[in-house]
């Protein structure tokens, strides 16, 4: 019973299992009704969000510790991005509530999948098994859809859901090719640690192909030229408050994503997903930030600025050394 205890380690996912029980709370006060919403669901995500920060900071520092059988991990990196993703909702949150109220949507329903949307991300955060990474990658993606499109009265949202469920299912069909390929090509093991240890002693060009499919997925998560085009239509088209979530919480999640892969996996490629990682920056830093000068558009010249901002913290993931990991998440503080 003590090994399983150990194994298991429920007390890394504490901040998400807050989180979760603040969303359950959400549903059951837009159960009572809409004026007992617009009361108690502010408080309860405020109280939710902060208790999860107080258990991030806990955790800082501590010895790493595998949770669930090695398929999540609570370190300093993944309490640092879990970090900027909880820190991003409730700002996202605050600018929230009369946007809401506005629209006369269910303020309870609103906060719901945002929250559910922030649990995906900080589990895609410290998730090291390739089962786990995709489950949250896609109740962080499922929930993404549905706030895009939560303004079911306007065209452009319904549109900017649509666009996004399109790309976005494509972009998991392609990671799912890819995983089950690093799958075959590690001997049936879906642990990112058994992995790397296959992937070492066999640099086939199997291995490539499998990385280029993961780097697609990456890609597109974090808006990289040439895998933003959906990015400018979504952010024009989603309620503003959502924009506010997608632009910093769902990139820090896609770039802790890439560092577990990436540099975790793909150590004997290393020189590979670097040249295309630097190309990928100095694209998305030059045409992000060139487009940007000709927008109309306030959303659509944020949308540019987020792809220029996420070349800009690429430079971070290319270097490949700690210094360059901190300055990553440093910039990803900043730009919250």
């Amino acid at each position: 019973m003590e090994t399983l205890a150990q194994s298991l380690n429920a007390g890394a996912i504490a901040p998400e299992a807050a989180l979760l029980i603040t969303l359950l709370a959400c549903l059951l006060a837009d159960l009572a009704g809409e004026k007992a919403a617009a009361r108690f669901v502010p408080p309860f995500c405020y109280i939710g969000l902060g208790l999860c920060l107080g258990l991030l900071a806990l955790q800082w520092n501590q010895p790493a510790a595998p949770a669930f059988f090695a398929s999540f991990i609570s370190d300093n990196l993944s309490v640092a991005f879990r970090s900027v993703v909880a820190t991003s909702t409730l700002l996202s949150l605050l600018i929230s509530w009369r946007y809401v109220e506005r629209s006369g949507t269910p303020v309870g329903e609103y906060a719901s999948i945002l929250l559910a949307a922030t649990v995906g991300a900080m589990l895609l955060c410290g998730a090291t098994d390739l089962v786990s990474i995709f489950v949250a990658l896609e109740t962080l993606s499922v929930s993404s859809y549905l706030l895009a499109g939560y303004m079911k009265r306007d065209a452009r949202s319904s549109e900017a859901a649509l666009k996004y469920l399109l790309v976005g299912s494509a972009a998991a069909a392609v990671f799912l090719y890819g995983t089950s390929l690093l799958y075959g090509v590690s001997g049936g093991s879906t642990n990112l640690a058994g992995i790397t240890i296959a992937l070492q002693s066999s640099a086939t060009p199997l291995t490539a192909l499998a990385l280029v499919f993961v780097l697609a997925t990456v890609a597109f998560k974090i808006s990289a030229v040439p895998f933003h085009q959906w990015t400018p239509d979504v952010y024009e088209g989603s309620p503003t408050p959502v924009v506010a979530f997608l632009s910093v919480g769902s990139k820090a999640a896609g770039f802790a994503l890439a560092l577990r892969l990436l540099v975790g996996c793909f150590g004997s490629f290393e020189a590979q997903w670097q040249l295309l990682f630097t190309v990928l920056a100095v694209l998305s830093m030059t045409l992000g930030n060139v487009v940007a000068l000709a927008q109309t558009s306030m959303k659509r010249m944020l949308a540019y600025s987020s792809i220029g901002q996420a070349g800009f913290v690429m430079i971070g993931l290319v270097c490949g050394t700690e210094e360059g990991f901190s300055a990553m998440v440093l910039y990803m503080a900043a730009y919250l």
